[in-house]
């Protein structure tokens, strides 16, 4: 399931609480490169996933920028994204 940012915050927020200290946080989830929106015809796959998520599901998937921004708004610090052979990236993160 694809999380919009209130419902991923609240995820997070219980990690959070139920973690110890020196806890580090995986997510496997699809990065959505960051791209000029502006060209059509360089809209990729994933964002067009995205689009998908928001319209059908009501959540999204997110840019590296965005997964910082949200993980720091709940308590963790992104520490690395490493791409995988599928489209699945792993996150790494660790409590501040």
């Amino acid at each position: 399931m694809i999380w919009n940012d209130v419902d991923a915050g609240r995820i997070l927020d219980t990690i959070r609480q139920a973690a110890e200290p020196s806890s580090h946080l995986l997510i496997l989830e699809q990065v959505v490169p960051e791209e000029d929106l502006s060209i059509p015809a360089r809209i990729s796959p994933p964002r067009i996933i995205d689009i998908n998520m928001m319209v059908m599901c009501g959540g999204k998937e997110r840019t590296a920028p965005e997964w910082t921004g949200l993980l720091n708004a709940h308590g963790f610090t992104l520490e690395a994204i490493t791409a995988t052979p599928s489209p699945i990236s792993i996150i790494q993160a660790r409590l501040r």
